[in-house]
């Protein structure tokens, strides 16, 4: 029994260290979101299309960035080596589609030119890679 004189203790609940391990855990979710992206060609200014969708069997992809620079499957080629460079990708994957990653400021006649070389190889589809609005 205790004296009516003793003061009585106040008990306390630190939640400072369950804070600290909510915001580790936190952290940690948004930095590895960010490493979910998943990137097929090189990074450029994709134009906007409200019927945009997403291409599921995606295998091979070529890059136009705004100042005519070409790449097949993130590897830099002249526009004479694309047809060459795609064919032989072709032949590893069962049903071929070739996204074309044209930058929004790109040459028109650019990325015709590089449609009419990927044409040149039979039975591949061809599709180009928009940002939904």
């Amino acid at each position: 029994m205790r004296a009516p004189q003793e003061p009585e203790s106040s008990l306390e609940l630190n939640i400072v260290p369950m804070l600290d391990v909510v915001f580790s855990i936190l952290t940690f979710f948004i930095i590895s979101t960010l490493f979910l992206t998943r990137s097929e060609g090189l990074p450029v200014n994709l134009p906007q299309a409200a019927t945009a969708k997403q291409q599921q069997q995606t295998k091979i992809a070529v890059s136009i960035q705004e100042n005519g620079q070409l790449a097949v499957n993130k590897r830099p080629v002249q526009l004479n080596q694309i047809e060459t460079g795609v064919r032989v990708l072709v032949q590893a994957s069962q049903q071929p589609v070739v996204v074309i990653h044209a930058d929004g400021k790109a040459s028109h006649a650019q990325v015709v030119a590089v449609m009419d070389e990927i044409r040149k190889i039979n039975g591949v589809k061809m599709a180009i890679a928009t940002k939904k609005r």
